[in-house]
């Protein structure tokens, strides 16, 4: 990575010893805010919540992104693998339910060396676009308990208008694939290992949303999913008029509906369409103690 980086499918090949990559990554992690989350799913959150790293830069940058600010720019903090393990053990003395990494994956290299150094005492969880190289999945692998991926779009032509991505397809799908294989276990209601793969119903692509519920049943997994309804225009989302609204409660339902039939109910997350609201999306203002 560090003379030609090629550790995501966008194969950028930066030089990040000397400046940042196509993620908006350069040689150290950048940590933008870490806390407790209390509105992850329900047994990702438990107890004080989800003790949660935001990274700063993103491979996929999608124009909608909630956390714009943040994905979208050279945000947070560099921080060396010590600064990271902190983190880490701060987290833990909040009481945080697991270590929750927000969109980390174009600092893989980074978080092996913070994990050589300290290994967290509660589960670790990776939060993921899925814009992902298996074998990038494959070195942190050991490191992490609870999968938490996105399985954004199906059709490239849609990936493409949102993400420049239209390949999103053929690498997200393996790459959950890969993450969906870890079986679910729980401590009363909290998981400390498994899968959940996510996903964010939009404006006008419900018939995208149902391909993905259907390619994903067909999975050999006990994953869990989780159908989003908490679309909000954000980021660039203005300048495409089809996502300048919220979903309607109708295109929710088309897809909760193909869910509810290619999945037992103990499997699925559904949430409320009142989650479209921006008292969830997190305060990333850098003098502010708290993430909500």
């Amino acid at each position: 990575m560090t003379a030609h980086c090629t550790l995501c499918p966008v194969e950028c090949g930066a030089d990040r010893e000397e400046r940042a990559g196509a993620c908006g990554g350069g040689k150290y992690a950048r940590v933008v805010k870490y806390g407790l989350h209390p509105y992850e799913e329900p047994c990702i959150s438990v107890g004080k919540g989800s003790g949660t790293l935001f990274f700063g830069g993103c491979a996929l940058r999608c124009v909608f992104c909630q956390n714009y600010e943040i994905s979208h720019a050279a945000a947070g903090e560099e921080t060396d693998a010590k600064g990271l393990a902190a983190a880490f053990r701060a987290l833990e003395e909040m009481g945080a339910a697991n270590i929750n990494l927000v969109t980390a994956s174009h600092y893989i290299p980074q978080l092996l060396e913070a994990f050589r150094l300290y290994r967290p005492k509660i589960p670790v969880v990776y939060n993921t676009h899925s814009y992902e190289k298996e074998e990038a999945l494959r070195a942190i692998d050991p490191y992490i308990d609870v999968y938490l991926p996105d399985l954004k779009f199906c059709d490239g032509r849609i990936a493409r208008r949102y993400t420049g991505r239209a390949d999103y397809f053929d690498y997200a799908f393996p790459a959950v694939a890969f993450m969906a294989r870890r079986k679910a276990e729980f401590e009363g209601e909290k998981m400390v290992r498994g899968c959940i793969v996510r996903h964010l119903v939009l404006p006008l692509c419900t018939d995208d949303s149902v391909a993905i519920v259907e390619k994903f049943a067909r999975l050999d997994t006990d994953a869990r999913f989780s159908l989003m309804g908490q679309y909000l225009p954000c980021g660039e989302a203005d300048a495409f008029p089809e996502l300048r609204r919220r979903i309607t409660p109708r295109e929710y339902k088309k897809v909760l509906r193909a869910l509810l039939d290619a999945l037992p109910a103990e499997r699925i997350f559904a949430q409320e369409l009142s989650s479209a609201d921006e008292k969830f999306i997190p305060d990333f203002a850098p003098n502010g103690k708290k993430l909500f």
